[in-house]
């Protein structure tokens, strides 16, 4: 989930070679937007790669902290939805049709952070749906899901769908395809133990089929094996430090705890993990870090995640000032994780900072109260999505594009 989408741009005009993890994202590609900034969108910067990503994100962040987002933060995301059901990165004319000519391309991890956002706000079970179904019919036959329709299934994609789908209330577990559930697909995307990068998850394989470790996915991979989404509360901290193992089954458990101890070493020395876009310097990478904090802590290795949450205190504020909202909303998510203070962050007021960056929210009575309406409102009808889904996915011609990701670390 780490701030997405200077990759993403760079991916669009072909100086990456490969897709970016889904979960990636950077400050939006241009200081100096080339579209206008719609009202109701949060942050200044051109939001045609991250536009529905980041604010969906912002509204959960919100949600999270008991704000009831603006009116108009809520519409321009609403407004954003393709009429299959599909979010693409940025629409900027709401009047054109999705897919097509020319038209806005629907991808997953929109689609997913848009359907988070939604079941946290409350109150649009329809939207919910009809984004579920797209999803159920861009599944792959591996179980798993590319960025696009028919794109490779990938670890990132895939972890954001299943906290989509868990969201709503649906086991992604039973969510098969004609080869695998979303768990196989990530369980098979693991390396062993006795491998470089053990208990690691590749973002996807390589041209030879080898599995490489990769940071970012092996950090979405954890909430994707848990079943899990954005927000995570502390779980029950657990005592003993996570190791790899290769004893029994290939459980999603087993998956995610193996991923848990390879986070675990790959902070232990600096606090950090690193950067690994193609060609950058050898450098922090402060979105990935901040969901490796939050799998940490939601897999119940809080003492594990207490060094890289204390580095992103140290070191984070400068990063997140730069990239924008979704990079407020990733500290604000790791702080809630690990039961810290956002509005004490380093020095830094996480709250105040996100909310300045769009309309302004009002205090919530209730925290979980959009929670509750939500579950009630999406989970009437959810086995009826899977159904529609297979019978819609069987006329749908999937698109192919190209990725806006970045390589894999």
């Amino acid at each position: 989930m780490n701030v997405r989408r200077s990759a993403a741009a760079l991916a669009a005009i072909g100086v990456l070679a490969a897709a970016a993890p889904a979960t990636a994202a950077d400050p939006s590609p241009s200081a100096s937007p080339k579209v206008a900034v719609p009202s109701g969108l949060f942050g200044k910067s051109d939001p045609t790669y991250d536009g529905v990503w980041r604010q969906s994100l912002a509204l959960i962040a919100q949600r999270t902290l008991g704000y009831r987002p603006a009116a108009s933060a809520v519409d321009w995301l609403v407004g954003q939805q393709c009429a299959k059901g599909g979010f693409a990165a940025f629409r900027a004319d709401t009047a054109k049709s999705c897919e097509g000519k020319g038209g806005a391309q629907p991808d997953t991890n929109s689609t997913a952070a848009a359907v988070q956002a939604l079941q946290a706000l409350g109150g649009h079970g329809g939207e919910i749906r009809k984004a579920l179904v797209w999803l159920k019919n861009a599944q792959n036959k591996d179980g798993g899901w590319g960025y696009t329709p028919g794109s490779p299934s990938d670890a990132n994609s895939t972890s954001v769908v299943i906290g989509a789908f868990a969201g709503a209330g649906e086991d992604p577990g039973k969510l098969r395809a004609d080869k695998g559930t979303p768990y196989e697909l990530l369980g098979a995307l693991a390396l062993a133990c006795d491998e470089d990068g053990g208990g690691a998850l590749a973002y996807q394989p390589d041209k030879k089929g080898r599995l490489v470790a990769n940071a970012d996915a092996t950090a979405a991979g954890v909430l994707g094996a848990l079943g899990k989404g954005f927000v995570n509360a502390p779980a029950e901290a657990r005592a003993k430090a996570p190791a790899c193992s290769s004893s029994g089954r290939a459980t999603k458990t087993r998956v995610a705890d193996n991923a848990a101890a390879y986070l675990t070493h790959a902070v232990a020395g600096s606090g950090h993990l690193k950067s690994a876009m193609p060609g950058a310097e050898d450098q922090p990478d402060f979105g990935n870090t901040a969901d490796a904090v939050v799998a940490l802590a939601a897999d119940g290795w809080s003492a594990q995640a207490k060094k890289p949450y204390a580095w992103l205190e140290k070191n984070a504020a400068a990063w997140a000032g730069q990239s924008g909202p979704a990079a407020y909303a990733q500290l604000i998510l790791a702080a809630h994780a690990v039961g810290a203070d956002a509005r004490h962050f380093g020095g830094t007021d996480l709250v105040r900072s996100l909310n300045a960056t769009g309309p302004a929210p009002r205090a919530a009575a209730r925290t979980e109260e959009s929670g509750e309406r939500a579950e009630d409102d999406s989970n009437a009808g959810v086995w009826w999505i899977v159904g529609v889904g297979l019978v819609a996915g069987i006329g749908i011609g999937f698109l192919l594009s190209g990725r806006r990701k970045k390589q894999q670390p």
